[in-house]
């Protein structure tokens, strides 16, 4: 099975951003554009376990009946 693709949209609890396929920094101020390679590569690895997560509350949901939570991919 190959691993999600991040979902563009705020990486919960943090100031990432994933739009359009590149993550930016956002705060009051602005937003910055995340450049790096490794901080990047970083930030879909996390964002990819994330979603894992994700779908393996929503299976273990699915299979014990329970109706699954109106705010999949949000709050644990």
């Amino acid at each position: 099975m190959s691993a999600p693709t991040p979902r563009p949209g705020r990486l919960e609890r943090s100031p990432v951003v994933l739009r359009d396929g590149q993550w930016w920094l956002v705060s009051g101020a602005g937003s910055v554009l995340a450049a790096d390679p490794e901080f990047t590569s970083a930030l879909d690895s996390f964002a990819e376990a994330m979603a894992d997560a994700d779908q393996a509350i929503a299976d273990l949901r699915a299979r014990q009946g329970e109706p699954p939570s109106s705010d999949a991919g949000g709050r644990r």
